[in-house]
């Protein structure tokens, strides 16, 4: 074995080992919780009530995400993802992600809305695209207190670009390489609470991938980001 294929070796044994660290972290806390829950109730501390029953659903619906995400991103990683393909109505797609996601939006004092340049052709699977543009919008809600969101799209020489744009906290250039990595977060502070499993992006580019589209981010710090799904109009396969 020459030193390249020993140091490329090294590198994915590395990189598996970060990811298996990184899943047993994010696994550690709602399985510690709901033992926590568990003994209380075991050793008559903690009596059984609504509250109780809600908190450990809680922490089992944060466990259920955590491993959907999880095969979602292996099948989508593997290839092995299933996809139905349809003609799709893009605007309906927005107004509907748009609409689920507007009273969490109010919440955090942000202006949420959605513009159409014409009516973009596009065939993919309507539920795996629905779930990347959901993942970008969560993720700019989360970053944009009282500020404004854009849902876009547009047709663009053979293509369908999707568009979610913020005027957000943004994001520093250095982190920018990295923000599609699998559990990266660029505040090392946020926890899953306050900042979600760190797999939402990850998975918007898998499932991009697999359309045969790209995922990109532009940003600049203290004002805003801007993420940009590119799908070609009829399903092309996924690059190599």
């Amino acid at each position: 074995m020459d030193a390249r294929s020993a140091a490329s070796r090294s590198a994915v044994e590395a990189q598996r080992q970060t990811m298996v660290n990184d899943i047993a972290h994010e696994l550690r806390t709602p399985l510690s919780n709901i033992r926590v829950w568990l003994e209380a109730a075991e050793d008559g501390v903690a009596i059984p009530d609504g509250a109780f029953v809600s908190s450990l659903l809680e922490e089992a619906l944060q466990l259920q995400h955590l491993v959907d995400d999880l095969q979602d991103l292996a099948a989508a990683e593997a290839g092995t993802l299933r996809l139905h393909f349809e003609p799709m109505d893009v605007r309906e797609l927005l107004t509907r992600v748009a609409d689920a996601h507007r009273a969490k939006a109010t919440s955090a004092g942000s202006r949420l809305t959605v513009y159409l340049d014409g009516d973009p052709p596009l065939t993919a699977d309507a539920v795996r695209i629905r779930q990347a543009v959901a993942n970008l919008l969560t993720n700019a809600i989360r970053h944009t207190p009282n500020g404004h969101i854009t849902l876009t799209a547009r047709d663009d020489d053979g293509w369908t670009v999707i568009e979610v744009a913020d005027t957000g906290t943004g994001i520093p250039p250095e982190d920018l390489p990295q923000i599609f990595d699998r559990f990266w977060r660029a505040d090392k502070s946020r926890n899953r609470q306050t900042g979600g499993s760190g797999l939402g992006l990850a998975i918007v580019r898998q499932l991009v991938q697999a359309h045969g589209g790209t995922a990109e981010a532009h940003s600049q710090l203290g004002e805003g980001s801007t993420f940009t799904l590119r799908l070609p109009r009829q399903p092309q396969p996924a690059p190599s």
